[in-house]
């Protein structure tokens, strides 16, 4: 584990006299910011056009990939996590699985990059990727990951975004009209028929 790496977490790591407020606030940026993905897909599907349903099938083809390599990297490369060392301050209890890349950085930029590589959806994945500096910054302020657990999950997020934005015209598209669109019309026929969902 290099020097700069050991640096940046002493530098962003909560001190012993850090104040409530800012553990608050690290815990809300670091756990309950992660709520908003699944509302952001729930709301897409329900209320969002075709292109936007599509954008974010696109999307979350890309996070099951990342995560999948994650999982891999993980196994064949496991990196501790500080309190496993021990290191630092640690503010979350957390179980002591591999640390890198960051699983939660991992989804939210992924998604967050994939959006941004449709016209339909650029808006909200530059929101997301904005939110995802935050949520790094907790990760590492509550002692849960180190600094280089984030630049891989930015690493690898931004090749899978792109590895399935490049193939999306066989990967995508045809899972989005002969899976994700009729099982979403069959499960939402009722709501769909008296407009209360988009169609």
């Amino acid at each position: 584990m290099n020097s700069l790496n050991i640096a940046l977490f002493e530098l962003l790591n909560a001190s012993p006299d850090s104040p409530s407020w800012l553990i608050t606030l690290a815990y809300t940026c670091a756990v309950d910011l992660m709520w908003l993905v699944p509302a952001l897909f729930i709301i897409g599907w329900l209320r969002g056009s075709e292109p936007l349903k599509q954008s974010l099938l696109e999307a979350l083809i890309a996070t099951l990939l990342a995560l999948a390599v994650s999982r891999l990297i993980g196994t064949l490369w496991p990196m501790p996590r500080p309190f496993m060392i021990p290191i630092g301050e640690s503010l979350i209890e957390h179980s002591a699985t591999p640390a890198f890349p960051s699983n939660h950085l991992t989804i939210l930029t992924t998604i967050g990059i994939s959006l941004m590589l449709n016209s339909h959806s650029r808006r909200i994945g530059g929101c997301l990727l904005l939110l995802a500096i935050p949520v790094a910054w907790a990760r590492i302020f509550m002692g849960v990951h180190f600094p280089q657990d984030m630049a891989g999950a930015v690493l690898l997020s931004a090749l899978t975004a792109v590895l399935v934005g490049f193939n999306r015209a066989w990967l995508v598209l045809p899972v989005y009209e002969h899976v994700a669109k009729r099982f979403y019309h069959r499960l939402f026929a009722p709501l769909i028929s008296r407009g209360w969902v988009s169609r």
